[in-house]
């Protein structure tokens, strides 16, 4: 098991676990409750909101910005635009997504009204 390193200029909320053999860049962020679980390397200048989960073993280019609650999986290897979810990807799809999630419920009521309509003219022909 190696040493864990939080370099110069990290600024770390209350409530961060940090665990074994892991890294935080410089002028890194934390907001209270992120995990960042063993072996990880978060890179220098990065942003991370508040409850994030970071899995082991990863490595986090710098400037990555994680929105709240997000759940890392992967490595990411160059921060290209913020992400968000769990798992995290890139938050202008969640928020698509997201927006399509909210309503399954009407659209499964949709779908399932096509259906009958369908076998009901499927019946007649």
């Amino acid at each position: 098991m190696g040493s864990t390193y939080i370099r110069k200029g990290a600024k770390l909320d209350n409530l961060i676990q940090i665990a074994h053999n892991a890294e935080v860049g410089e002028n890194t962020v934390m907001a209270a409750q992120v995990g960042v679980a063993g072996s990880t390397k978060v890179g220098n200048w990065c942003m991370f909101g508040g409850q994030v989960g970071i899995a082991g073993h990863l490595s986090i280019g710098d400037g990555t910005q994680v929105g709240a609650q997000a759940g890392i999986t992967n490595s990411i290897k160059k921060a290209e635009a913020p992400i968000i979810g769990s798992p995290a990807i890139d938050a202008k799809s969640y928020m698509k997504s997201y927006a399509v999630f909210r309503r399954l419920p009407e659209m499964y009521q949709q779908i399932n009204a096509l259906k009958k309509e369908i076998e009901e003219l499927k019946s007649k022909s």
